[in-house]
């Protein structure tokens, strides 16, 4: 079977027999010139070795491995604690126990590759053995569950019911005979977020009731899922729903037990929960202009609890939960005391922790207004990671740049797969485009972002394959280029759903994601919230909303043919993977677009088919969610809510709706649409050149400058140039449409030649949180427009040039001046 993770297996094959009998499971062919490792073979299961003073740890891994094992073959591993070497098998072990020595397995490469570094492994075969070694505890776990997975079994396999299927032989082939892995990013991990209506009921009341709340029990299974993806950090859940990390007993230790790094977000200093530990009533107002020895005090006391507990301490100070400090009157202000709550909290932890303060890892993160406070000079010491974050929806705000990529403390992101707040949630289908995830991060890496990754994954739950991604490119950037996104998403669906259906799967989900880059399903009914408005008809055409609907309903025949092809044991992780989220996602879709159509009919027939199909919409959405949680007996019961916050756009159909006026005629026949790939000519500057990347925007095939470093171009900008065929004379109108990115200096720009002669040009930055950005990451695009007068019919020459690297252009309309513009520029298939 080809691997999963292309980053480990380009040079691995796993020969799965069992698979060849399995008409699901196409296995790839085996290089008979690679080395081969029998691992279950007539009956005849390998043994396992590990030194009896591992860490306690590598043991729990084995021991997962072993139930893996017997999972796929019926039979447990034999395990034996030694410090010699006994027979032939596999052999797993931190690099420097007595056992791995003693066999003198590891090669003089290996050993130079393992000393000292940080959670590296290695697997190699010699002779009859196998070897896994890691340079540290977490290397070791790291090297048993990439065996794991190598063997079929998912990451999944607990959090959404990936059940191993039965094989009849194993036989690992390393075609390079030993595989070395290290991480790119140093701290990779995940924000529990916004839990109210998934992850922290379903804990109170369905998996923890002894807690009522998400305890140790529940960390504990985090923590093994992050292991097996091979992350090491957690920030942890700290809504008001629930309390506080460390107030509940067990958590801390569980965290210790899994040597899983604590961390906390932007609005918790100190590892402190605000939200559920500071008692306005005994402490008095969190001001530190007003109240500095209580506060100081009260961090005081989280550091003295951490004991041996690995941490990253995120520095600085906010308000209470998610607002800006309290007490000051001015930027000024703020900036200096902010220096001066930093300065405070290095002594504490130094003095605390009794090491040198470049040591002790520590974060600060410029979110929201603490970014503004930076740009006006905070000063942040050299040793502490800068780590970077998103606007919310995807798009990172800054990135290192200068003698910031010099700095000691190296730098990260904070990236959002979930979010609550304005102008729109979106926590209840993880709908972020895996092209865009791997576009935004892999250029954060290209500009310093290397020391610490964590993704706002909300309750976890639907958001599987897209966290898997962003820990996959955090393990290792270099795993997928522009061109093979969709391959990534090919390998996880074969290996969740066999290879039978693995291209398939992965169209599916790419158009899934594709549609909803256009408008998430939670946008669907043009509100907001902060302040919250109520749903309205959207601005989409009717032509428009019926090819919307076709396309949706489209996925839903897709999905009901390919779930017959489906194991039986993988039905439950295919509704909870693929099924839920596409059916819902059009659901929603159809709710409200034939509501749309309801309003805009004046036939009273059409009403009634529109009205009853709106209806039929909500209550598919309804019968979804029930069905969700009463899988696999009742296992994930209040995971899923359809309606997170109780948004209006979660509400039944009202058919109140007020008729919008003069929409657009998308099929005129004097318009012209192409994808922004679609170019004649392009010219590139300074080794740049332009890539289109696999998967990204609403055409799939959206365009930017690589490499991804941060780079002006002021003397002569690349460009790309379009051949336009007008029919007619007169007045037009270009539109060209762009992903909404961030420059750090706010001054990405693009200018337009059309037939020779400048056009004009235009800034696609937006500051802050304007109405103008609102709209933006709504839609997923920065349009532009420019009017020009073709004199004549025939070729028109529309050249459009660039000043900076970081922006990605998706689309681009020319239409007659005089036509309203349509919401969609439609992609052709």
């Amino acid at each position: 079977m080809f691997s999963y993770r292309p980053r480990v297996w380009l040079s691995v094959v796993l020969w799965l027999s069992a698979y060849v009998a399995n008409p699901l499971f196409a296995a790839e062919p085996v290089d008979n010139s690679a080395q081969q490792f029998v691992i279950y073979q007539q009956q005849q299961l390998s043994k396992i070795y590990i030194d009896n003073n591992s860490d306690p740890l590598i043991k729990w891994a084995v021991d997962e491995l072993r139930n893996d094992i017997k999972g796929i073959t019926g039979s447990r591993p034999e395990l034996i604690e030694t410090q010699t070497k006994q027979g032939s098998g596999i052999y797993i072990g931190h690099f420097s126990d007595a056992l791995m020595q003693d066999i003198s397995l590891l090669s003089a490469d290996t050993h130079k590759h393992l000393d000292a570094a940080w959670e590296s492994f290695s697997l190699s075969i010699h002779g009859h053995n196998l070897v896994l070694a890691g340079s540290d505890v977490r290397g070791t776990v790291y090297a048993v569950f990439e065996l794991a997975e190598r063997l079929g079994i998912s990451p999944w396999t607990w959090w959404a019911d990936v059940k191993p299927l039965t094989q009849t032989e194993l036989i690992l082939v390393l075609n390079d005979g030993d595989s070395f892995q290290s991480p790119s990013v140093q701290y990779r991990g995940i924000f529990l977020n916004d839990e109210d209506w998934g992850l922290q009921p379903w804990a109170a009341k369905t998996f923890e009731k002894e807690v009522g709340d998400i305890g140790p029990h529940t960390y504990e299974k985090i923590f093994q899922l992050l292991l097996r993806l091979k992350a090491n950090t957690i920030w942890p859940a700290m809504h008001p729903s629930t309390q506080a990390f460390f107030t509940i007993a067990g958590n801390q230790q569980m965290a210790e037990r899994y040597h899983i790094v604590l961390g906390s977000s932007h609005a918790e200093p100190m590892l402190r929960n605000n939200v559920g530990e500071w008692d306005h009533t005994k402490l008095g107002d969190y001001n530190y202009f007003t109240n500095s020895q209580k506060i100081n005090a009260y961090w005081q006391t989280r550091v003295d609890e951490l004991g041996s507990n690995e941490s990253i301490m995120t520095l600085g100070m906010r308000g209470v939960h998610d607002s800006h400090m309290e007490g000051s009157s001015s930027i000024e202000q703020s900036v200096a005391m902010l220096e001066q709550i930093i300065a405070t909290q290095r002594q504490m932890l130094s003095q605390t922790l009794n090491q040198k303060i470049s040591d002790i890892p520590q974060v600060m993160i410029p979110y929201k207004e603490v970014l503004e406070l930076y740009q006006h000079g905070l000063v942040i010491p050299d040793d502490v990671t800068l780590m970077w974050t998103d606007d919310n929806y995807g798009y990172i705000r800054r990135l290192s740049e200068g003698q910031e990529l010099q700095r000691s403390g190296g730098g990260g992101v904070y990236y959002h797969l979930s979010y609550w707040g304005r102008p729109h949630d979106y926590l209840w289908l993880s709908t972020t485009q895996p092209s865009l995830i791997w576009y935004e991060m892999s250029r954060a890496y290209a500009n310093g972002a290397q020391k610490m990754w964590i993704a706002n994954v909300g309750d976890i739950k639907p958001a599987e394959y897209n966290m898997e991604l962003f820990l996959d490119l955090a393990w290792n950037v270099d795993s997928l280029k522009a061109d093979s996104i969709t391959q990534h998403l090919e390998q996880w669906a074969a290996r969740e759903f066999g290879h039978k259906v693995d291209t398939k799967v992965a169209a599916v989900m790419n158009e899934y994601y594709r549609l909803a880059m256009l408008r998430k399903p939670e946008y669907m009914g043009w509100s907001q919230t902060e302040p919250t408005t109520q749903t309205q008809i959207s601005d989409f055409s009717d032509s428009e909303a019926i090819n919307r609907i076709s396309a949706y309903n489209t996925l839903v025949e897709q999905v009901d043919t390919l779930v017959k092809l489906i194991p039986a044991e993988r039905r439950s992780a295919w509704f909870q993977l693929v099924e839920y989220p596409l059916k819902a996602a059009a659901a929603m879709n159809n709710k409200f677009l034939y509501q749309q159509l309801f309003t805009n009919s004046d036939h009273p027939s059409q009403q009634v088919e529109y009205k009853h199909k709106a209806l039929q919409a909500y209550g598919q959405i309804e019968q979804l969610t029930l069905q969700y949680n009463q899988l696999e007996q009742g296992k994930w019961q209040h995971m899923m809510s359809m309606s997170p916050r109780n948004l209006p756009v979660f509400k039944p159909p009202t058919f109140d709706f007020v008729k919008r006026t003069g929409e657009a005629d998308i099929e005129q026949s004097h318009t012209h649409y192409r994808a922004a790939s679609q170019y004649s000519r392009h010219s590139q500057q300074q080794n740049y050149q332009w890539q289109s990347v696999q998967g990204l925007g609403y055409s799939a095939t959206a365009i930017t400058l690589s490499p991804f470093v941060n780079q002006h171009f002021d003397q002569q900008q690349p460009w790309l140039e379009y051949d336009i065929n007008i029919k007619e004379p007169g007045d037009y109108q270009l539109e060209l449409r762009f992903l909404p990115t961030h420059a750090n200096d706010y001054q990405h720009q693009v200018s337009v030649a059309i037939n020779g002669k400048t056009s004009g040009s235009a800034k696609l930055n937006t500051q802050g949180r304007s109405e103008e950005w609102k709209t933006n990451v709504l839609r997923n695009a920065q349009i532009v427009n420019f009017q020009f007068r073709a004199t004549k019919k025939g070729l028109h020459n529309i050249r459009v040039g660039l000043n900076q690297t970081g922006i990605v252009l998706d689309q681009l309309a020319v239409y007659p001046a005089s036509q309203s513009p349509a919401y969609e520029i439609p992609v052709a298939h």
